[in-house]
């Protein structure tokens, strides 16, 4: 059976990879006649653009066979402008070739592709190429390659030997302890220790002259050690293209199980059929009905697939850590629509994600982030071959981004009649380069895990602004620590603004700082130039040092912003009249050189983006109004959660109350929750300024209506469902016979009416009843409303208090914690379920009572009626009666 091994071939731009690629073809057996870059006919560089300019742009596929091994070679590209195509080939690989040139050594960008190598923990072999120019010396080169890179990378040549065990016995413990008991090293143990990163095979040769290269083949396959896979179906995507004709092929490593044509594959989001699967070789591709896992293929029919993800039992892989940090305006030509084009990229951007193709409405204008100006150059001949549009690119801009220096609380609310959503994060800074991360740090009690993953879906969807630029945020946790939710008025869009609005606030509460990329360079120079290069690299605000120098050459190795230094290429060969070489890479983004310039110059405000806002939406009086940022915290409901660690603080009282399990909640559990949260946050050691409470500010007015209380009208509106789910009588006849419950209840408050004295409104939902009207009833002598459709009971009390606040006196009877909030706050009366039913008991009793006493008190006789002549005859009748008996 034949075993396969994925393996990629990566290197600096001219360090021969392609070269090697044919050579490897060509000794295999699958090509007849080695192909030359600079001939234009290499077999893996099909692409026109690619012969024409002697470079690799699109990563692709060749399948030869060592013996009973089957690799798949992966070539991908050497250049920094396409370094994102390079890093999507590498989520696939089993190995890595790693080309170094002999001539150049450790170059700028192959550091960059050992650092990727060692994030993705690929296993790598090294080739040491164009060992046949003049002046190359294999004991430095091993030398530089152990001290720039790694002590593990050892040379493979002499295996067998002493030397060679030693070599290898100082780079793992393991190895150490098997040479030392064995005196030799087995090759199992030798595949583990590549496996595992500890040792780095190193083959020298010339792979123009194919000298040394069938050696590092056989090397390859027998240290290589063969990947097994699961029985579960499992496939991680790398690629998107489109074949000549125009079909959509998905690229992908099948990492478990086995796929067929017209099989379904699914993420969560998409379900699609697989029409084809084909094999591709270079150009060419052949079809298979079925192919088992470890294999590169192309499939037709997923029209919804994307870089980077997983399927079956593979999860997403993360974004690239290589991105591009410049943004050009794509230029049309005259005539050409916008609305027409933008499609048209959009095919581009599902092949290179990271183009980020974005109209941008205010400057009306299409926009793009690319990582140089060679990358700039293939587009504008993508884009005329493929969609016959000839385009310009404008001279470019930096992307910034933002993070902050300081732990804070950001807050969102989101309230608009008929909606709610609460959430609070906590916004923390990350260390350099590490990017965002989400978390939660919150109860299921107080947020149920179906909204907690609702708030990190929101998180991670959207690219956050910051708010001195408007850059991406970047660099910093952002954890869910609280949020809330309505059993009847919260919607999944309620919680996407909630935290879109708790980011923001946070940032603005936040010691904001502005980043911007830099790149590390290395610069080979003439050794007389030194001073002149030294002293640009500082008026461009970076750092560097001399790293090697001889008689002739000096090499400075340092960093600096990517805005200086993006044309000091054509400086370097101008002053060193070619004979200067710059090497650059990006190394990630630091605090801007000139923050305070760039803020100015970008003029962005953050609180006049209405994309973005950053201000919260509450509700009051039965209408949802706007809070500016810096006053969220005097309305949230939910207590800070920063504050609650810094203070000891109480637990909050309940905030909600379900009608299947009532959790009751008294008038002074209200005001506080009113005082300490929804307004005020106040405390002993409160971290925001001490403002009035609710009803010494936002409703002062309130008292000095209360003298006219006693001449207002009284109302009572009873939440009809609540309370019968809340009394356990009415409760347990409710689950018999709801109708029951409902009549038993209207009696229970008709009776209670004829007490108190006041109008009495029960109000049911019927909110779900499709095209019911309101309906409003008159039993006996209280009123029944039955709400109309899309209305719940709330909703109906809340704008019937407000409708009628000033005109009566208003109380309201229910157990929802949310409801009694916004009644308490708008200055009505509240019974909890429990008090309506103390309050109707006493008043029955005392009732009873008072009439007891009326019954005893005032007992009438007929005597006492008769006027003085009638009650003497009466004694005159009983008199002569009794006379008559005796």
């Amino acid at each position: 059976m034949m075993k396969k091994l994925v393996v990629g071939i990566l290197a600096h731009v001219d360090a021969g990879k392609t070269t090697l690629s044919e050579s490897m073809l060509y000794l295999s057996g699958k090509i007849g006649k080695l192909g030359r870059v600079d001939n234009k006919d290499a077999y893996l560089d099909n692409y026109e653009l690619e012969r024409a300019r002697g470079i690799t742009i699109f990563s692709k596929q060749a399948i030869f066979e060592i013996g009973n091994t089957q690799i798949v070679l992966l070539d991908t590209p050497g250049h920094a402008d396409f370094s994102a195509e390079m890093e999507r080939t590498l989520q696939v690989l089993d190995y890595a070739i790693l080309v170094i040139s002999g001539a150049d050594g450790v170059q700028g960008h192959t550091k960059t592709l050992w650092q990727l190598l060692a994030i993705y923990q690929i296993p790598v072999f090294l080739f040491i190429n164009k060992m046949d120019q003049i002046g190359t010396d294999k004991g430095e080169l091993i030398n530089e390659i152990k001290k720039q890179l790694n002590d593990g990378c050892i040379e493979f040549e002499l295996v067998e030997t002493d030397g060679f065990y030693d070599q290898l016995a100082m780079c793992d413990e393991i190895l150490m302890e098997d040479y030392l008991q064995t005196g030799k090293l087995e090759a199992a143990t030798i595949k583990r220790a590549i496996k595992e990163r500890k040792v780095f095979p190193c083959y020298f040769g010339s792979a123009l002259k194919l000298e040394g290269v069938e050696r590092f083949m056989q090397g390859l396959v027998n240290f290589a050690k063969l990947p097994g896979y699961p029985d579960e179906f499992g496939a991680r995507i790398f690629k998107i293209t489109r074949d000549e004709q125009g079909n959509r092929l998905t690229h992908m490593k099948l990492t478990g199980g086995k796929l067929k044509v017209k099989d379904v594959l699914r993420n969560g989001m998409w379900e699609e059929k697989v029409n084809q699967i084909r094999i591709y070789s270079g150009q060419k591709y052949e079809t298979v009905n079925e192919i088992e896992a470890g294999s590169i293929l192309a499939v037709t029919g997923l029209s919804q697939t994307r870089p980077g993800e997983g399927l079956g039992i593979e999860e997403a892989s993360t974004i690239p850590v290589l991105e591009p940090v410049l943004s050009y305006q794509i230029i049309l030509p005259e005539g050409c629509d916008p609305r027409v084009m933008i499609p048209k990229l959009r095919q581009l951007e599902e092949e290179e994600p990271e183009l980020h193709i974005v109209w941008d409405e205010q400057l009306q204008e299409i926009q793009a982030r690319i990582m140089g100006e060679v990358q700039i150059e293939i587009l504008q001949s993508l884009i005329l071959s493929r969609f016959g549009v000839r385009v310009d690119f404008d001279a470019g801009r930096i992307v910034y981004k933002e993070t902050i220096a300081n732990v804070v609380e950001g807050v969102g609310h989101f309230e608009p009649l008929r909606h709610y959503a609460e959430v609070h994060l906590l916004l923390e800074p990350g260390e350099q380069g590490s990017g965002l991360q989400f978390g939660t740090d919150c109860s299921e009690d107080i947020l149920s895990k179906s909204w907690q993953r609702l708030v990190l879906t929101h998180l991670e969807e959207k690219e956050h602004k910051g708010i001195l630029t408007g850059s991406a945020i970047t660099d910093m946790k952002i954890t869910l620590v609280s949020g809330r939710a309505h059993h009847k008025h919260t919607e999944g869009g309620d919680f996407r603004e909630a935290t879109y609005r708790a980011v923001r606030q946070g940032l603005k509460q936040a010691e904001s700082i502005l980043l911007e990329p830099y790149y590390t360079f290395q610069l080979e120079l003439p050794v007389k130039m030194v001073g002149k290069a030294m002293t640009d690299v500082e008026k461009m605000y970076g750092t560097c040092e001399v790293s090697q120098t001889n008689d002739e050459v000096a090499v400075l190795v340092g960093s600096a912003p990517v805005i200086a230094m993006k044309n000091y290429q054509k400086e370097v060969i101008a002053y060193t009249k070619g004979h200067g070489r710059l090497f650059c890479s990006l190394k990630g983004y630091e605090p801007c050189h000139n923050g305070a310039e760039v803020i100015e110059t970008i003029g962005y405000d953050s609180e006049r983006d209405p994309e973005n806002p950053t201000g919260s939406v509450f509700c009051a009086h039965g209408a949802g109004f706007l809070v500016e940022w810096d006053k969220v915290k005097d309305y949230m409901h939910l207590e800070s959660y920063l504050q609650k660690k810094e203070e000891l603080y109480g637990e909050p009282a309940p905030y909600r109350a379900s009608y299947k399990e009532e959790k009751w909640i008294s008038l002074e559990e209200i005001d506080q929750i009113i005082n300490n949260t929804s307004y005020a946050n106040q405390g002993k050691k409160a971290v925001w300024k001490k403002r009035k409470t609710a009803h010494e500010s936002y409703y002062e007015s309130l008292s000095s209506e209360s003298r006219l209380k006693e001449t207002k009208e009284e109302y009572l509106l009873v939440d009809g469902y609540n309370i019968i789910y809340a009394w356990p009588g009415l409760k347990e006849l409710a689950d018999v016979n709801m109708d029951g419950a409902r009549m038993k209840l209207l009696e229970i408050l008709s009776n209670y009416q004829g007490i108190r004295k006041c109008q009495i409104i029960t109000v049911f939902d019927a909110y779900l009843v499709l095209g019911h009207s309101e309906e409003v009833i008159d039993y006996h002598n209280i009123h029944l409303v039955f709400t109309k459709e899309a209305q719940t009971a709330d909703q109906y009390i809340e704008k019937f208090a407000y409708d009628h606040q000033k005109q009566y006196n208003i109380t309201v009877a229910t157990s929802d914690g949310l409801q009694q909030i916004i009644i308490r706050g708008s200055g009505g009366a509240l019974l909890s379920a429990r008090e309506l039913k103390i309050e109707i008991d006493l008043a029955n009793e005392r009732i009873n009572r008072e009439y007891q006493a009326i019954q005893k008190e005032n007992r009438n006789y007929l005597s006492d009626t008769l006027s003085p002549k009638t009650k003497q005859e009466m004694k005159d009748l009983i008199k002569k009666e009794h006379d008559k008996l005796t």
